[in-house]
């Protein structure tokens, strides 16, 4: 398993979980939400140095035919955005089909969220981005913990460019 920090990112039409991991690599924990559009790398290049990440995960939506589709199109411009700003910090799409649906069953599973925690809906979506972000890094840093290698593929800054 390598030693360093990893923040994951669900990227969304309106808003992206941040989720980020411990040093060693063993637990995953939410972050924020970022609103997207203008300034969302920007945002999460911030937290990379903050957090001190040594790799940014980017959930990818794989379709199950294995096409792709337009919101994986869109997380993979997404991904090359990032990779191009945090160049030399690797950036990782790594396959996140469920983690929306996990995180939500997970989080209305809990007294707290269903009662009286996150009432809104902007707010309970908020907190769902962030648990999806949570469910993907935790099963990328259980997948290379199991495998020895970490899952998904590297994006190139240049990646998308003619």
């Amino acid at each position: 398993m390598r030693h360093g920090v990893r923040l994951a990112i669900d990227p969304g039409n309106a808003r992206i979980g941040v989720a980020v991991s411990d040093p060693s690599g063993v637990l995953a924990s939410p972050v924020e939400t970022v609103r997207r559009g203008k300034g969302d790398v920007h945002r999460i290049a911030e937290l990379v140095v903050e957090r001190g990440a040594r790799e940014v995960v980017v959930g990818y939506p794989a379709s199950l035919s294995g096409e792709e589709g337009p919101a994986a199109r869109s997380a993979r411009e997404f991904a090359t955005a990032l990779a191009r700003t945090l160049h030399p910090v690797p950036v990782r799409l790594v396959d996140e089909r469920l983690t929306t649906v996990t995180a939500q069953s997970q989080l209305l599973s809990g007294a707290s969220f269903a009662k009286k925690g996150a009432k809104g809906g902007r707010a309970r979506r908020s907190v769902i981005d962030q648990a999806a972000a949570t469910v993907l890094l935790q099963s990328t840093l259980d997948q290379e913990r199991a495998t020895g290698h970490p899952p998904g593929e590297i994006v190139r800054p240049s990646q998308g460019e003619s």
